[in-house]
């Protein structure tokens, strides 16, 4: 370490380049700097234990070796901050050195290789005489394990696991390593951890929620590990105000700089609470306990920039959580971190002086070549090495440079298309060849260029960056899909979900929980889950639960996903077997023999334990002795194994243990005796692994792995055998050999188990047989429709079910993972159905189903396209059930007018209604009559009687006409008609009467058959037919026709030329609008399409149907009258024709509907006891279609009327009108008649 007392003070103050290096300077200086502040001082002491030089923990060990034999050397090295390590070396032979070193010294450590010849290389040497090490396996039994916890923040949980070891060596004892979600944990101020003894303990003194997780232990041996896991769940502590929300968590810093840092985090779930409006970021430098907040107003997304940091301090962050009712409690404060440059450490020179002292210096402070009095080169290589919405992180490749004189960077940005650049304003020179530019526009394409300086000048400006864009607010993620929830323990679900269509930046998942019933709802998990699958634990056992998830990102939270449906809390099949270790392997089979090792495969455990099947150990002994000898480490994953070492022409057997997370299971049972003979005969050997699909009552394909022993030539094909189960009669499914390693096997009995096995085959003959498979059972997917509610459902039993087993439904081969069609999987026990609730004519394919964790226990389904149809009316007729009748509604003319009417249906119950207008009713449930009395019936009665009948589910109708001799068979009560909604939209409908069960209905559009996509209801009588985006293609004739055994009608109409009504009853009334622009007219359309043609008309040009209103504003003292004239005649108010005069000045006559016969000359006469004045208007109304004359814009002449002598004001029309008075010009009719506006009463 260098000695900083051998310096002039003014020296040590000229050149501090870290944090580091100015404290350990201070700190030795203690006694000379009198004048520093007490507290500054206290600040450095308190962050002495970060900062410290290199040391070697472990240093490099001195190793002998062989010739031509590798060897690496190791070495653990400490220090703050992270030291720089070199290596060097003369030659093979020789004395290695490793050199660390940081800014605050260097350390160094050897150890020499010394290479020897190796005789044993010679030919006279064999490797057999060399000894071959085994390891111990070390059995590991946990005795004691530690359980599920739930906790709240601030509290603290301990996990404990205790075990015992076989045998229990002290020189060979487990290592206990402990995992969060697959993230090693190691002792810290959160964590402790404690082992010994048997006993390990990890200790969480003072919980967050970033602690929330799966914690698994894993006790390490060579021989392999032991593992159990367990959930810690911690919610979120009291909040400072009622209803504030939790704090955020995983506070992390990215791209500490000199003066910035990027702070992000992860937000909370607000189950109970209101939204995030934002978050507050605060920050305390090392040393002190003032906390600062760090933005004024809160930002919405989980990341900051916190710019404005002091050189060389070091910083802890947090992060609170802002709603309406207050603000939440800070998260845990995150790691120290220093704003340092990056690349500082990189400029360290360490030259040593002999003995103990090292002086470390910058690659400036060396001499050797320098260019003083020049600029530096120009930066190359810009690039981005991240980008967020408003700022760039920059990196770029430094000019070579030797000058004592400092460098500094300059960075320019400009809009990528444009050439404005602009200096970017830093608060601290730039030092190192990386930099974020904050304060950028979302959404923009930038470029950046880097200038380098130093006191001598600038140098070239750097190559200009392509086009960076910043990220753009996209939003939060879509809702999760749906929510399946499977039972797992008898406190513990299994909750599956499908991922949102727009992830946007995903982080995570919530997991929400509400007991059946209430809306009580709580979180099961308080930190994002990042996979779609979640153990929602501590459950009521016997309780019913519903589940729903959201989405999270940076932004915030997603919508809630559709509830899962309700679920009944107990185990799945065994209280325990989440725990259980797994059964033993069987049959196991030999594949090869060479002489000196053995090829076997086995099949896997029936009973895995809950979990999957992690290794395999195989273990040998000499027939005829009593000591197993495991055969090989690491254990083995698949289940297949070349056993080598072994002596030609003796005898062995074998056994194996499979293992999952629980520990290891029983060893199977023993093998057959297998002689290690060479094997030469010229037939192949056994294929392996044969399993199962599309299992139905008479056929199911098998597939197979290839025999590892070919024989004396290539496998040409296989044949395929069956017996049935407890028989030895094999039968040979295929007399040719197929060529592939698949085969369908037909001719089955339903419901009969049986046994498979495989024979390859090459130009020498027959091989050998593989091993017997297990039976399998013939039993295909069950299809039909669920007599009660119509769903189309696929139904399967499974033969064989195990702990953990589960049924996978998939169509066309694909696993069905969208369930938003109404497609629904219900299992229970073993029995599991794939339910269609509604279904359409796109769901024919291929259907299968299988069953984990058994031998390949599997069946499907093929629905055609035509067996669907047949299914989808069936559910049709299910859902719309019909009563059959015996006879149809007859009738019986009785004494005295009396009318007798009934019809009988084959049964009916006590239950069952009817409509019908009759005086008298009644029904007998015996017969199934329904019968009505009409007291008298006469000529007015005539017409189409209907009876409606509704008994439980079931409906049906029967209709009688009784028109004079009138039509007995179905016809049309009411003949097709165009009906316009108010959205414009067209419906033709028609009405048919005296239907049976066999009428049958149908439309037409020019003697073409129309399939509408909503069958006629002809239960109602009413059918309809609507028709979409009504055009110039939909016009046309059309055609309906009711039919059955008795009789045919039709109805047609022609819907040419209908066009002008929609599209009259979508334009709106013309509306005036007063803008900056000036006046706008418009006129909203409901209904608009390419064909329809706008066109704008100036002058009094009116169609047929429009709405006219004539207008003037009139003036007077005394208030003048108003009074309407057309051609000479006064105007009658009614329905068509308005008269108004609104604020005693605005005259207006309004005309609706107006046709031909409104064309004309309208006169409007104002006129009060000192005159008035006349004007005239001539009102032309045209047809569509007919040609329209050029509209000249001419002055409206007016007349002036004098005032009579004595003045008189006009009398309503009811009296004699005087006579009018001369006039100078036209016209000539009278004044003062006509209709009176309404004259409003003077304002007081």
């Amino acid at each position: 370490m260098w000695n900083p007392i051998t310096r002039p003070v003014n020296h040590w103050q000229h050149r501090l380049h870290t944090a580091f290096f100015t404290h350990m300077i201070i700190i030795a200086l203690k006694p000379v700097l009198r004048d520093e502040p007490l507290n500054m001082l206290d600040k450095y002491v308190r962050e002495g234990p970060m900062i410290r030089g290199p040391k070697f923990l472990a240093r490099l060990r001195s190793h002998t070796v062989f010739e031509h034999t590798p060897v690496k050397l190791f070495c653990t090295v400490d220090g703050f901050p992270m030291p720089i390590v070199k290596c060097c070396s003369t030659d093979d032979t020789a004395q290695y050195t490793v050199v660390a070193g940081n800014n605050h010294g260097q350390a160094s450590s050897q150890a020499s290789i010394i290479v020897k010849s190796n005789f044993f290389l010679s030919p006279n040497f064999s490797a057999a005489m060399l000894p071959k090490i085994h390891y111990t396996k070390i059995n590991i039994t946990f005795l004691e394990k530690f359980g599920p916890v739930f906790a709240t923040e601030g509290e603290s949980a301990s996990l404990t696991a205790t075990m015992t070891l076989t045998p229990n060596l002290a020189n060979l004892q487990p290592e206990a390593q402990w995992y969060r979600d697959d993230t090693r944990l190691f002792d810290s101020k959160w964590v402790k951890i404690e082992t010994g003894r048997g006993v390990t303990t990890l200790t969480l003194p003072n919980l967050f929620k970033d602690d929330e997780g799966l914690y698994t232990l894993r006790m390490v041996t060579k021989g392999g590990t032991a593992e159990h896991s367990a959930f810690v769940s911690v919610s979120d502590g009291p909040p400072p105000v009622p209803g504030a929300p939790g704090a955020p968590m995983d506070i992390k810093i990215h791209d500490a700089n000199r003066d910035y840092v990027i702070v992000s985090w992860k937000p909370p779930n607000t189950t109970t609470e209101g939204p995030i409006l934002g978050y507050f970021v605060d920050k305390c430098e090392v040393g002190t306990e003032n906390w600062t907040q760090c933005n004024d107003h809160p930002i919405k997304i989980c990341k900051y920039p916190v710019s404005g940091l002091f050189e060389g301090h070091s910083y802890y962050f947090r992060v609170r959580a802002v709603n309406s009712h207050g603000i939440s409690k800070p998260s845990r404060m995150s790691d120290p971190i220093a704003a340092l440059d990056p690349t500082e450490f990189a400029k360290l020179h360490a030259i040593k002086l002999g003995g103990k002292i090292d002086v470390v210096s910058y690659h400036d402070e060396v001499e050797g070549d320098v260019a003083e009095g020049k600029p530096p080169g120009a930066p190359s290589g810009i690039n981005a090495s991240e980008t967020d919405r408003t700022y760039v992180v920059l990196s770029w490749k430094a000019p070579a440079y030797s000058s004592k004189a400092p460098m500094w960077y300059y960075i320019e940005k400009c809009l990528a298309d444009t050439g404005a650049w602009q200096r970017v304003n830093t608060q601290v020179p730039i030092r190192s060849p990386r930099y974020a530019v904050f304060d950028l526009a979302e959404g923009k394409q930038y470029k950046f260029r880097v200038v380098s300086a130093n006191m001598y000048g600038n140098s070239e400006p750097s190559e200009p960056t392509g086009p960076i864009e910043t990220q753009e607010l996209k939003g939060v993620p879509s809702a999760p899909g749906q929510v399946i929830s499977t039972r797992e323990t008898d406190t513990s679900v299994l909750i599956q979900w499908a991922p949102p269509k727009e992830p946007n930046n995903l982080i995570g998942y919530y997991i929400d929980q509400c007991v059946k019933g209430s809306k009580d709802w709580t979180s099961a998990n308080h930190k994002p889950h990042k996979s779609t699958k979640f153990v929602v634990s501590g459950l009521t056992k016997g309780e019913t639960y519903v589940f729903r998830v959201q989405a999270i990102n940076e932004l915030g939270l997603s919508d809630e996903s559709q509830e899962s449906a309700p679920l009944t809390v107990k185990a799945a099949l065994s209280q325990y077997y989440i725990f259980a270790i797994p059964s033993s392997p069987y049959d196991i089979g030999l594949l090869n023999c060479d002489g000196h090792s053995m090829v076997l495969n086995w099949k896997k455990p029936l009973h895995t334990g809950g979990a999957k099947i992690k290794e395999y150990y195989v273990d040998k002994r000499r027939s005829g002795t009593t000591m197993w000898r495991e055969v090989h480490i690491p254990p083995l994953t698949e289940r297949l194994y070349k056993v080598e070492g072994l002596t030609e022409g003796a005898v062995y057997q074998f056994h194996v243990y499979a293992a999952n997370l629980a520990g290891l299971g029983t060893a199977s049972k023993q093998s057959a005796d297998f002689t290690c003979e060479a094997w030469t005969m010229p037939e192949p050997g056994p294929a392996y692994n044969l399993t199962f699909t599309e299992v139905r009552d008479n056929s199911l394909v098998v597939e197979w792995q290839k025999p590892v022993y070919a024989g004396s030539g290539p496998i040409t094909g296989y044949h395929v055998e069956y017996a049935k189960k407890g028989t030895s009669e094999w039968t040979t499914a295929n007399q040719t050999a197929v060529s592939h390693r698949f085969f369908k096997v037909t001719g089955l009995e339903a419901n009969t188990s049986y046994i498979f096995r495989v024979r390859g085959v090459n130009a020498a003959g027959v091989g050998m047989a593989s091993m017997p498979s297990d039976p399998v059972y013939a039993k295909e997917v069950s299809c039909g429709v669920d007599e009660k509610s119509g769903d189309i459902v696929m139904s399967f039993e499974s033969c064989q079910m195990n702990e953990g087993s589960q049924f996978i439904w998939k169509k066309d081969y694909k696993e069905i993972t969208d369930f938003s069609k109404g497609v629904v999987i219900k299992t229970e026990g073993s029995h599991s159905k794939l339910i269609f609730k509604n279904a359409d004519k796109e769901d024919f394919g291929t259907y299968s189903v299988s069953v984990t964790n058994t031998e390949g226990v599997s069946s499907s389904y093929k629905i055609s396209a035509e067996e669907l149809a047949k299914m989808l009316a069936l559910s049709y007729d299910i859902r719309h059930p019909i009563i059959p009748l015996k006879s149809e509604l007859a009738y019986k003319i009785l004494e005295r007018g009396r009318m007798r009417f009934w019809l009988q249906a084959e049964e009916i119950s006590s239950n069952v209604t009817y409509k019908f207008f009759p005086n008298k009713m009644g029904h007998d449930v015996s017969t199934g009559i329904i019968e009505f009395i009409m007291d008298h019936f006469t000529e007015e009665n005539e017409g189409t009687f209907t009876c409606q009948i509704t008994d439980g589910g079931g409906k049906a109708q029967s209709s009688l006409v009784l028109i004079g001799d009138g039509k007995r068979g179905p016809h049309f009560s009411e003949f097709l008609s165009l009906q316009v909604g108010e959205d414009c939209s067209v419906t033709l409908v028609c009405k048919v009467a005296n239907l049976k069960k066999e009428s049958e209905f149908h439309w037409y559009k020019e003697d073409t058959e129309i399939i509408p996509d909503v069958k006629p209801d002809l239960g109602s009588g009413v059918c309809k037919l609507p028709i979409k985006l009504f055009s110039l293609k939909t016009t046309g004739v059309y055609k309906a026709t009711i039919s059955d055994d008795r009789g045919k009608d039709m109805s047609q109409i022609n819907i040419s030329g209908k066009g002008k009504h929609i599209f009259r009853a979508s334009a709106a009334e013309l509306v005036i609008n007063c803008t900056a622009t000036g006046i706008q007219l418009q006129c909203h359309m409901k209904y608009y399409t390419s064909e329809m043609n706008i066109t704008w008309y100036h002058g009094r040009l009116l169609f047929l149907l429009q709405t006219l209103s004539l207008t003037c504003t009139v003036c007077g003292d005394p208030k003048p009258q108003v009074s309407w004239l057309k051609n000479g005649a006064d105007v009658e108010p009614d329905d068509q024709y308005v008269v108004s005069l609104d604020q005693g000045k605005f005259a207006s006559l309004t005309i609706k509907g107006v046709t031909m016969e409104d064309s004309g000359r309208y006169t409007m006469i104002v006129q009060n006891k000192y005159g008035g004045e006349s004007v005239d208007i001539v009102v032309s109304v045209y047809r569509h279609g007919e040609k329209i004359p050029e509209a000249k814009p001419t002055l409206t002449p007016k007349t002036i009327i004098p005032p009579k002598l004595p003045i008189e004001i006009p009398q309503p029309k009811t009296q004699p009108a005087p006579s009018p008075a001369p006039s100078p010009a036209p016209p000539k009719a009278p004044t003062g008649r006509g209709v009176k506006s309404p004259t409003p009463t003077r304002r007081k």
